[in-house]
This record gives structure tokens, C-alpha cells and sequence, in this order.
């Protein structure tokens, strides 16, 4: 019988006992090993990432008339008096078929008394949950350069889907206040393309 521990592999420079040469062995398979298996469960990863496409960026463009406005218990009409009109745009990054994050441009103009002006700019990050059907509700929080900031809560439906690009209507309610006004709750109707 050999005893393993008397016995020495002899390197260039050093006696280094078997055992040790064993123990260090079986680390680095184990180790190999653990790195073999990571490295499959992460190819196999990307793998899907890329056969299902995501992430995915998808842009858009699209105009907001207005409809109606709650402040201080009164109820106005976008068409009385001034006249606003939003152009939204922005991007839309898919990590799935069910969530993704937006980033919303949109500029405002105002039309009162015949003169037409740029009145703000509105920033507008968010959350995208599509559901069924091409329905999707969307969530973000708005920071005007108007001074203004509220959320808005949007309701959208695509109604044409082509391969380049997609018609959508979507209905937003948006919450604002600040900049030393009451607060107001205002809906309209948002049209646009997905492209």
C-alpha cells in the first residue's frame, strides 16, 4: 500500500506533494466545469434574445388635439378662445412582448388672438404595457418647460398594422400642475405612426 501523501511530483523548482496537485486538480475541473455551464445557459440566452427580437426599438410621430379641460371646477373646450395642438414623438424600447420604457418629445403650440407661438416643450419618460389585441397602456410623468409637471395616463390602439409602419389612436388623460396655476386634467385624442 502507498501512502499519497509521502509522494512528491518533483516541477522544476518545486517538491510539491500529490495530494496538493490533486485538490488543485479537481478546483480547476469544478471550476471548468461551473464555467461551461454558465457559459450555455448564457449563449443559450442571447440565442433568444436575437431569435425573438428583443430588445427593439420602435419610433414614432404623431399629432394631439386637445379635447377638453378640468380647472378650479371648470370645464373648457379647446376651441374657445385659444387653440393648443401637440406633436408627440419619441422612442419606445421593447425588452418583451409585454413591457417597455419610452422617452416623449412634444412640443405645444398655441394659437390665441390670430398669433401663433411655440407656448411649451413637454418631456415625457415612461412605461409601456401592451396587452391583447394591440392595445397598450401607457404611464409617464411630464415635466413642461412651461414649468409644469403632472402624469399622464394614455390608452392606445393600434388600428392599422403595415410592414414598415402602424396607424394608432390613443386617448390620454394628463394631470398637470405647478408654476403657480390650479391643477387641470385635460383629454384629447392623439394620432400617430409607429415606425
Amino acid at each position: 500500500m502507498v501512502d499519497l501523501t509521502c509522494i512528491y511530483y518533483l516541477s522544476s523548482k518545486y517538491l510539491i506533494p500529490i495530494t496538493i496537485m490533486t485538490t488543485v486538480y479537481n478546483s480547476l475541473l469544478r471550476i471548468s466545469m461551473i464555467s461551461l455551464i454558465l457559459s450555455t445557459v448564457f449563449i443559450r440566452t442571447a440565442i433568444a434574445q436575437q431569435s425573438s427580437g428583443y430588445p427593439k426599438m420602435v419610433g414614432y410621430f404623431s399629432t394631439l388635439l386637445p379635447v377638453a379641460s378640468l380647472s378650479s371646477g371648470k370645464l373648457t373646450s379647446n376651441y374657445t378662445g385659444v387653440y393648443t395642438q401637440n406633436f408627440p414623438f419619441g422612442l419606445n424600447l421593447f425588452k418583451s412582448d409585454l413591457f417597455g420604457v419610452s422617452f416623449e418629445i412634444a412640443p405645444t403650440t398655441r394659437v390665441e388672438n390670430h398669433i401663433a407661438k411655440i407656448s411649451s416643450i413637454s418631456f415625457n419618460p415612461g412605461a409601456v404595457f401592451r396587452l391583447k389585441n394591440d392595445f397598450a397602456i401607457i404611464q409617464r410623468v411630464a415635466f413642461e418647460t412651461s414649468g409644469r409637471f403632472g402624469v399622464t395616463t394614455i390608452f392606445n390602439k393600434i388600428v392599422l398594422k403595415g410592414k414598415d409602419a402602424s396607424l394608432f389612436l390613443a386617448v390620454p388623460f394628463a394631470t398637470r400642475t405647478g408654476n403657480n396655476l390650479p391643477t387641470a386634467l385635460t383629454t384629447g385624442l392623439q394620432v400617430g405612426l409607429f415606425f
